[in-house]
């Protein structure tokens, strides 16, 4: 068996195959579904473009310590940093290519993620290929940990783009000094064990939001992008 650069929580070790029909989705179809690609549907344009890709780095995150060329990682670095405006499309481009030489090393389903992570244009067609890619990383299609690797990149994308069928309207109010030095830090040390904090500190600036102090407590995996922390911080 097959063990991950970062394990997938005990938990979503299990045969997820909820599948969603081709069509409208319901709200609740979405929060039950475990085939990442169907939940961009319910999404105006797939999502903002800066979302899609820090979702695609997180998912490549899941396999970052199988990238045995440091060209692979670069790839996954770089394209976390396109994706904030710190990198430029032509250091992407060339993000790209090295990860592209890197697979034609040494091959396998994490350093073909690496490939795509670094497209200019992540495509519905490309972050599908790569969430595929990743969840092959585990284990074979259906097998439970195959399983458990869809069911947790979803978490990662409910996290990141929030809940479609409830947009929450973040009051600027909420934006005092200790919510956004905490949101801040835990974004740039990739460390959100802070959450629960951030959830106290914006209730004390009025936030009465369940939907963002509910998910800021609950715990599970938050990565950057994370809708909450983004919103505190202002992005999109």
């Amino acid at each position: 068996m097959q063990k991950s650069g970062r394990d997938i929580p005990a938990v979503f070790v299990w045969c997820a195959r909820t599948e969603v029909a081709e069509g409208a989705m319901t709200e609740e179809e979405w929060l039950a579904c475990a085939r990442p690609e169907q939940m961009f549907r319910p999404m105006p344009g797939g999502g903002p473009a800066r979302k899609r890709r820090l979702f695609a780095v997180a998912c490549c995150r899941l396999v970052f310590d199988w990238l045995v060329d440091n060209r692979s990682r670069e790839a996954v670095n770089v394209a976390e940093g396109f994706a904030d405006g710190a990198v430029d499309f032509h250091q992407l481009e060339r993000a790209y290519d090295q990860a592209f030489r890197a697979l034609g090393i040494v091959g396998g389903e994490p350093a073909r993620a690496a490939t795509r992570v670094a497209l200019e244009h992540l495509t519905d067609a490309n972050l599908s290929d790569l969430v595929a890619l990743i969840a092959r990383s585990f284990g074979t299609p259906d097998g439970d940990e195959w399983c458990g690797a869809r069911e947790f990149q979803a978490v990662l994308l409910r996290d990141i783009f929030g809940n479609p069928f409830r947009p929450v309207t973040f009051s600027p109010d909420w934006r005092r000094d200790t919510a956004v030095s905490l949101a801040r830090t835990m974004y740039e040390s990739r460390d959100f064990s802070a959450m629960p904090v951030l959830a106290d500190a914006l209730q004390d600036a009025g936030c009465d939001n369940d939907d963002v102090l509910d998910h800021s407590r609950t715990p599970g995996a938050h990565v950057r992008g994370c809708w909450v922390v983004d919103s505190v911080l202002g992005k999109e």
